[in-house]
């Protein structure tokens, strides 16, 4: 007995040492993902492995295609990062051993992505063929392709989310409609098409509780916005026509919806082809107030407690940052990080903000309490960042 106590021990010993957390000597110790990212270095077909703890790069992820417009979402456990590529490159990388496990090219010109609620379904949203196509997760089979048909052929479809009950949301550039993929029976999707949004819905964005889906309009002034929670459900329009009546200036870079905040009981819009960024009242959806800015906002992202946004622009003012005060709309401070800032990721906590500088092929760390500068990462040309925290909320 004594003998196969102690036998009995050593399996239990061994299985902790190589299994739950503990390295065998002279390896590194195994480690969570929590703190981890990923950076795309857009003219490289490659991506940098982060650590925010750190605040280093860890690992290089090449051969990932075109990643000129590219996005990120993450698998549930936060093991898993899903980079969806300009080429319509679907890849599915290992934040942990630094390698891509699978990739597909599943569409000739792609434009983003998302994960279901319970990180089943991965769907890409497609410029050519046009269409939404879905994806198992582990395997990366498809489980689904939605052509966008509508009465002229097969449209562009953007603004693409994951909503609450394994739905995914998105726009069809070309007819002007938001169609909802519901996958909650099975793999073939129940399809809601919500006509009449409007001209030309060039992005969207899906509010943290997955009732509200938003839809910029590039044809027309305004936006378009959706109750998810009322049925029927249909589109109400907002905004119309605040340029109505002014010059506009030349859009250089449309805004990213996904990058638009919701700050307390507003949500924080940059106008297109303007210089402002539009207040408007979370419940009643009429604009409140106006900002000037440095130039046309790109990103207009929220500090996670909502204190304060951080508003990038595009070129020629794209050195810039300016942070902005949502108790009195006036902007507080201003920041010159380099030629090109191109995105901007808070921690979860918004103790620090990580800012992409692609021209000076830099990374920028900052303290969003006192404004300082805490690192710099070299990386080639980078655009978007993505932290696997992310994997915790709707529409990101």
């Amino acid at each position: 007995m004594m003998r196969c106590g102690a036998l009995f021990a050593s399996m239990i010993c061994l299985f902790l040492w190589s299994g739950l957390g503990v390295a065998h000597p002279g390896q590194e110790p195994l480690r969570g993902t929590g703190n981890l990212g990923l950076v795309i270095e857009r003219s490289t077909a490659s991506v940098l492995i982060i650590d925010t703890t750190k605040r280093a790069s860890v690992a290089r992820v090449e051969g990932l295609g075109d990643l000129s417009h590219a996005s990120v979402v993450f698998s549930s456990d936060q093991r898993f990062a899903f980079v969806f590529g300009r080429d319509g490159g679907l890849s599915k990388i290992d934040l942990l051993l630094g390698k891509v496990t699978k990739r597909i090219v599943q569409a000739g010109n792609s434009i983003g992505g998302a994960i279901s609620d319970d990180g089943t379904l991965v769907a890409c949203s497609n410029y050519e063929p046009g269409g939404v196509r879905v994806f198992d997760s582990k395997t990366l089979k498809m489980v689904a392709d939605i052509p966008a048909k509508w009465t002229n052929g097969v449209s562009k479809t953007i603004g693409l989310v994951d909503a609450p009950g394994r739905r995914f949301v998105f726009s069809l550039w070309d007819a002007g409609e938001t169609w909802i993929a519901d996958f909650s029976s099975g793999a073939t999707p129940v399809l809601t098409k919500i006509k009449g949004v409007g001209k030309q819905p060039y992005d969207g964005l899906i509010t943290s509780d997955g009732r509200y889906y938003m839809v910029g309009l590039f044809g027309e002034d305004g936006m378009s916005v959706f109750d998810l929670w009322q049925k029927p459900i249909s589109p109400r329009r907002i905004l119309s026509g605040y340029g109505r009546g002014e010059t506009r200036l030349p859009v250089y870079k449309m805004p990213h919806l996904e990058g638009w905040a919701l700050a307390g009981d507003r949500f924080v819009l940059p106008a297109v082809g303007r210089s402002e960024i539009l207040w408007v009242d979370k419940r009643s959806l009429e604009e409140v107030g106006r900002t000037k800015v440095h130039g046309q906002p790109v990103f207009a992202v929220a500090r996670p407690d909502g204190r304060h946004v951080w508003v990038n622009f595009a070129h020629p003012n794209n050195d810039t940052i300016q942070v902005i005060d949502t108790l009195t709309a006036a902007v507080v401070h201003q920041l010159k990080p380099g030629p090109a800032v191109l995105h901007m990721e808070f921690l979860p906590r918004g103790n620090e903000v990580w800012v992409s500088v692609r021209d000076s092929n830099l990374v920028q760390v900052y303290n969003t309490r006192d404004f300082t500068k805490l690192a710099e990462i070299p990386a080639k040309t980078p655009s978007g960042i993505f932290l696997a925290s992310r994997a915790n909320r709707t529409g990101l």
